[in-house]
């Protein structure tokens, strides 16, 4: 009796183990799925995001296509029954729910994002999305609205669900893969709320219900301002659905002083003074913009007796770049052609920029006439990008470029488009959830008078970032070197120079380089050079703010080291610059290996 009761014991026991090793292998069998799956799957996106980008729906149909077959085989593969009653047992259990909620997440991303995502990008004419003459076709956009807003609530809800996992607890093949996705699906959640809230706005912005009528700026790069440059030349951009018509060309000069000064920000007015409400020209001496907007849109009405819809601000560079899409523009005015009769009389996306920060100062001397030129350039680019003919890809491309150096910026007086703005770059705001909390802000603004910040070459690094007693200390260096020539003084015309008025050598160029810290950190000291200078240490909101002026003759260069303290954020550093005439990226330097010392 003992020994058949062994032997039924044996048999259960043998039995036992064979289920659980075909279990094992089932579920081993089944992870590799999976895996593999979602490994394909993965692979897949390059190609769609290159196929969206190139404005090629049938591939992007085809690879959507396929991503979905991947993800729901993955997805079914972790709905197994076995992997179900497995993911209940302790140890293995959350390994196996957590590749779970990646493959459920996977697919719910395919399906509820990428699909109608794809579904909205077929329904679109990007051509029609061009302006023409007749405008653009705004409706197909304001169509796709609702499936792309879908995606975007999809993918964020889907990466919610992600967070909400605890990868410290997983296995590190679990693991390491759920960190990988969460960041790629935090950025293509960022991606579609930024295409959700473009779609919602541009119809609207755009004139597609009625009119919009835009203070646009022209920041001169060549008399540095913190927001880019002096807005010299000022006009008004009638936008009636899609189609672009400048209006009311005008100089910044030409409105004068106002008296009593437009009410600003009483931290702004002491870090920048009251000129900031005072002159048009010193309007973006702030580097935040909805100050400069809200301040020139007051100061456009009470010069004119006209309020405006909002403000859009422009430099030359980006204009650059929107030539790279229209191709080359004659300058066909015959005012313009006779007072710009030395200069070129086509402008293109190589030599628009020297042309209108170096030449025309060196070829036209009369001021008045200079604007005349500026405005005319304005207007024949403006028609240029009107007519239609403008690469679609390559508009779009250099729109985004002209974004991200911050070259484009626009503030709309109406809160909810305004609330949706200030989240991106486009905004120019120095608060709020466009701002990264470890945020270095770095701005420049002319101290010379003149339209010497043409020939000034400009490098900005974190050279110092470690911590102490629980908070960090971070060191950035700004560099800047006066290229102008030696002989500056008589070989540069005396508008460039400022001949020495505002009491700045001709050919030395003045600069007050604002410096921003992230919140509630401190600005500690300022080194120029190797020896402590002073400095003016004030707050805008709760970020530290100092202030710098140094002077720099023909051929000079030299260091001036931010030392912030008392940083308590611990996310790498973001550098913010104003931008000039040179490209971000040459400006903005990789922080070497990090020193203590």
């Amino acid at each position: 009796m003992i020994r058949r009761r062994r032997m039924v014991v044996g048999i259960w026991v043998a039995g036992i183990s064979v289920i659980l090793i075909a279990s094992a292998a089932w579920i081993g069998y089944k992870a590799t799925i999976v895996r593999n799956e979602l490994a394909t799957a993965t692979q897949l996106l390059p190609d769609l995001k290159k196929e969206i980008a190139g404005n090629d729906a049938v591939a992007a149909t085809a690879s959507v296509k396929s991503l979905v077959e991947h993800t729901s085989a993955a997805r079914e593969a972790a709905s197994d029954p076995l992997w179900k009653a497995a993911s209940a047992l302790p140890w293995i259990g959350p390994n196996l729910q957590a590749a779970g909620e990646v493959a459920m997440t996977a697919d719910d991303v395919a399906r509820l994002g990428a699909v109608p995502l794809v579904n909205a990008f077929q329904s679109l004419d990007w051509g029609a999305l061009t302006p023409t003459p007749s405008g653009m076709d705004l409706e197909p956009l304001r169509s796709a609205t609702p499936r792309i807003q879908a995606a975007a609530h999809a993918v964020r809800e889907s990466t919610q669900r992600l967070n909400n996992i605890e990868a410290e607890t997983l296995l590190p093949q679990i693991g390491e893969p759920l960190v990988k996705a969460r960041e790629q699906l935090a950025g293509l959640s960022r991606d579609l709320d930024s295409a959700s809230n473009a779609s919602i706005l541009a119809p609207a912005m755009l004139g597609a219900d009625s009119p919009r009528r835009y203070l646009l700026l022209m920041q001169n790069n060549a008399e540095s301002r913190a927001t880019g440059g002096i807005p010299g030349a000022l006009a008004v951009l009638n936008v009636t659905k899609g189609n672009l018509q400048l209006e009311s060309q005008t100089s910044a000069t030409a409105l004068g002083a106002f008296v009593p000064p437009v009410t600003i920000d009483l931290e702004e007015q002491a870090i920048y003074s009251a000129r900031v409400g005072k002159y048009m020209q010193d309007v973006n001496l702030t580097p935040d913009f909805t100050t400069t907007a809200v301040t020139a849109r007051a100061m456009w009405e009470k010069h004119t007796g006209v309020r405006l819809d909002g403000v859009l601000s422009v430099d030359p560079v980006a204009l650059s770049f929107i030539l790279e899409a229209t191709g080359p523009v004659q300058i066909t005015d015959p005012v313009v052609q006779r007072v710009g009769s030395k200069l070129p009389t086509q402008l293109t996306s190589k030599n628009v920029v020297q042309t209108l920060l170096s030449d025309v100062y060196a070829k036209i001397e009369n001021p008045d006439l200079q604007d005349v030129y500026f405005a005319g350039a304005a207007k024949e680019i403006f028609a240029a990008l009107s007519t239609g003919n403008s690469d679609p890809k390559k508009l779009m491309d250099a729109i985004s470029r002209g974004v991200g150096e911050r070259r484009i910026l626009l503030w709309s007086a109406n809160d909810e488009e305004q609330a949706k703005i200030g989240q991106y770059p486009l905004g120019g705001m120095v608060s709020g959830t466009a701002v990264s909390p470890t945020q270095f802000g770095i701005y420049f603004n002319d101290g010379t008078g003149a339209k010497m910040d043409y020939w000034v070459k400009r490098t900005v690094q974190v050279v110092k970032d470690c911590t102490r007693d629980g908070y960090r200390e971070v060191t950035v260096r700004v560099t800047n070197t006066n290229t102008a020539p030696i002989d500056a003084a008589s070989s540069l015309p005396r508008y460039v120079t400022g001949g020495g008025v505002y009491g700045v050598p001709a050919g030395s160029v003045q600069t007050n380089v604002v410096a921003y810290g992230p919140a509630q950190s401190n600005i500690d000291t300022v080194v120029k050079d190797g020896e402590k200078i002073p400095f003016a240490a004030q707050r805008h909101g709760q970020r530290a703010v100092g202030t710098a002026t140094i002077q720099l003759a023909p051929g000079q260069s030299t260091n001036v080291d931010f030392n912030f303290g008392h940083i308590v954020q611990h996310a790498e550093p973001e550098i913010v610059v104003t931008p000039t005439t040179q490209p971000v990226k040459e400006v903005i330097k990789a922080a070497p290996a990090a020193s203590c010392e």
